[in-house]
C-alpha cells in the first residue's frame, strides 16, 4: 500500500540535526514532515544513546538558543517529575548523571522525552506530522530538483511517497545523498588533495572510516549475578588484538587519544587510573531520593568497543549487515569479558553484578536502537571546512577563518577514533569556529540541504563538527534557511551569492537565537 502526502518541507531522518531543522521551520510557520527510521527520535541523542558532548562555554554561549533550552527543559524534566535530593533540586547546573565527559549526561529516554514535548505544539496542531519505523527507499528527480522521496515502513513494508518544495537530508549516514544522486564524499581525502596536516599522506580513501560504536547502559547490583548469555563471537573477541592496539580489545588497557600512550582504564573510581564507570555515567543514583535508583546508571560508549574492522556506508548490504552484527558482538562481548573474566582490583574476576540495562536505551537485546555513527557521507558543497581553517597550528593569530556567510558557532577539538583502515586516534587542538553558509549548499541540487553531520566537512574537520551542538546548529539553521526561501522565494544558492539576501537571513537567525560570532 502506498500513499501520498505533500508538505512545504520533508526532513529525512529524526537525528539530533533534523529534531532541530523541525523545530526550526516549524516556527517559521512551515508545514513540515519528518520521518525516522528508529523508534525513537533524535539520533545521537536518544537512539544512539550518547549523552553529549560539548565545551566548556556551553552553559553561557557557543550553541543555538533553543539547544540551551533542550538542556534546561532536560533539568527541569528530572527536578519536575523525579524525586530529587533537596541538594540537588537547588543545582542550577544539574548534571543527572555527573559524567565527567559531559555536563549535562542524562538518559536517552529524558532526551526523548523532552525533544517530543518541544516539537508537541506543531504536532498537536497538525504543523509537524512525524512518523517513526521509515526508511527513505527511492527519490525522484526533475533537473536539479528533488521532487520526491519513498519511504518504507521497515515493519510492515507500507510506503508513502512525500512530496515538497524542499528537501533536508537529516539522517546519521546521509543516506538521501545517493538516493538523489548527489556528489558527495566518504572516507579519509589526501593531502595532496586538500593541504590538511593530517589528511592522508597517500591517495584519497573512500572506505576510510572512523570506527562506529554500538552503545548499551548497565548499572550494577553487588551479590547478584546477571551475567549474559555467551555472545556468538566471544572467542575472536577475546583474543583479538589490532596491531595498533596497545593489548587485547577485551582488556582495561587502551592507547590516550591525544598522546596515544597506553593508558589503564578502572571500571569504579580508583586512584591514579582513568574510571570508565564515572566517564559517561548518566544517572548519579547519590541525585535521587534513597532508593529510587539501586544503582548509577552508565553508559557504554568506551574505547574498548569501538569497531573498525569495516565501515557501514557504500557497501553491500550483506557487508553492512556484517559489520553492524559486528558491532553488536563486540560490545556484547566486552560486557561479557566485564562480567566474567575482567581482572579486579581485589584479586578476584568479573563483575557478575553487572546488568544489561534494555529499559534504558528502549530494546529487548540491551543494545541502543541504532549504532552511534561518527561519520557520514560529506556532500560536495560550494565551500569545504579544512583542517587549516581552524587548526591552532596553522592560524597563527589565534582565531580561526571568519565567515562572511556564518550561520552558526561551535567547538570541539579535532577528535577521530580509530579507523577502518587500521589507522590508531587523530586527537589535535581545533580552535572555536563557525558553520559557514557555503558548507550547506550542494554543488548542484537546489533544493536539498544537509541537516546533521553530513555538510561540506573532510574526514579531518568532520572530527569536531559531528558533536551535539554543531549538529543541532547545522539542522536549526538548514530547517530556517528551507523556510526562509519558501517565504520568499529564494533558493539557498541565491541566499549565499547575494549579500543583501544572505545578511537578512542572518538577521533572521540572529532573531531566533543562532550566535553567528564567537564573543
Amino acid at each position: 500500500m502506498t500513499k501520498e502526502l505533500q508538505a512545504d518541507l520533508i526532513i529525512i531522518g529524526g537525528s539530533t540535526g533534523g529534531v532541530a531543522a523541525a523545530l526550526a521551520a516549524c516556527r517559521l510557520g512551515k508545514k513540515v514532515v519528518l520521518t525516522e527510521e528508529y523508534d525513537w527520535i533524535g539520533g545521537q541523542l536518544t537512539s544512539q544513546a550518547v549523552p553529549p558532548d560539548e565545551h566548556p562555554w556551553i552553559e553561557t554561549h557557543g550553541s543555538t538558543r533553543t539547544y540551551r533550552q533542550f538542556r534546561n527543559y532536560v533539568r527541569e524534566y528530572y527536578k519536575t517529575f523525579f524525586p530529587v535530593t533537596e541538594h540537588a533540586k537547588h543545582l542550577a547546573l544539574l548534571n543527572p548523571g555527573n559524567a565527567t565527559v559531559s555536563k549535562i549526561s542524562h538518559e536517552p529516554k529524558a532526551a526523548h522525552a523532552v525533544l517530543k514535548a518541544m516539537l508537541a505544539p506543531y504536532e498537536h496542531s497538525g504543523r509537524l506530522t512525524v512518523f517513526v519505523g521509515y526508511r527513505a527507499e527511492a527519490c525522484e528527480r526533475d533537473g536539479d530538483r528533488v521532487t520526491s522521496v519513498t519511504v518504507k515502513n521497515v515493519r510492515d513494508g507500507s510506503r508513502i511517497v512525500l512530496s515538497a518544495p524542499y528537501f533536508l537530508d537529516a539522517t546519521d549516514c546521509g543516506d538521501l545523498l545517493p538516493l538523489a544522486k548527489m556528489e558527495y564524499v566518504t572516507g579519509a581525502e589526501s593531502k595532496a588533495e586538500t593541504g590538511e596536516p593530517h589528511a592522508l599522506d597517500g591517495p584519497a580513501d573512500p572506505m576510510d572510516m572512523q570506527a562506529v560504536t554500538h552503545t548499551f547502559a548497565v548499572d550494577y547490583i553487588e551479590g547478584e549475578d546477571h551475567t549474559i548469555d555467551k555472545p556468538e563471537d566471544y572467542e575472536f573477541w577475546r583474543n583479538y588484538k589490532a596491531d595498533f592496539w596497545p593489548d587485547r580489545q577485551l582488556s582495561w588497557y587502551g592507547p590516550n587519544p591525544r598522546t596515544l600512550e597506553t593508558r589503564e582504564y578502572t571500571l569504579f573510581p580508583r586512584e591514579g587510573h582513568f574510571s570508565l564507570w564515572t566517564y559517561r555515567r548518566i544517572v548519579d543514583r547519590s541525585l535521587f531520593e534513597p532508593g529510587l535508583f539501586p544503582s548509577d546508571i552508565v553508559n557504554v560508549n568506551w574505547p574498548q568497543t569501538d569497531y573498525w574492522l569495516g565501515p557501514v556506508i557504500d557497501v553491500s548490504e550483506e557487508e553492512r549487515a556484517k559489520h553492524l552484527r559486528g558491532a553488536k558482538q563486540l560490545s556484547l562481548s566486552y560486557l561479557y569479558w566485564m562480567q566474567t573474566e575482567a581482572p579486579r582490583p581485589d584479586g578476584k574476576l568479573g563483575y557478575p553484578g553487572l546488568r544489561l540495562r534494555g529499559d534504558v536505551v528502549g530494546t529487548k537485546d540491551g543494545l541502543a536502537q541504532q549504532v552511534y555513527i561518527r561519520e557520514s557521507r560529506r556532500i560536495r558543497a560550494e565551500f569545504t571546512i579544512l583542517e587549516q581553517h581552524l587548526s591552532p597550528d596553522t592560524r597563527p593569530d589565534g582565531k580561526s577563518v571568519q565567515y562572511h556567510d556564518s550561520v552558526g558557532i561551535g567547538y570541539y577539538h579535532i577528535d577521530l577514533h580509530p579507523s577502518t583502515s587500521g589507522r590508531n586516534y587523530i586527537d589535535c587542538g581545533s580552535l572555536p569556529f563557525q558553520i559557514p553558509l557555503g558548507s550547506l549548499i550542494p554543488i548542484t541540487v537546489d533544493n536539498v540541504l544537509p541537516a546533521c553531520k553530513n555538510i561540506g566537512t573532510t574526514h579531518i574537520t568532520n572530527g569536531c563538527y559531528r558533536l551535539h551542538p554543531v549538529e543541532w546548529n547545522i539542522g536549526e539553521s538548514a530547517g530556517a534557511l528551507a523556510a526562509f526561501c519558501l517565504e520568499h522565494g529564494y533558493s539557498p544558492r541565491e541566499v549565499w551569492h547575494d549579500a543583501d539576501k544572505l545578511a537578512s537571513f542572518q538577521q533572521l537567525l540572529v532573531q531566533q537565537g543562532v550566535e553567528l560570532r564567537w564573543p
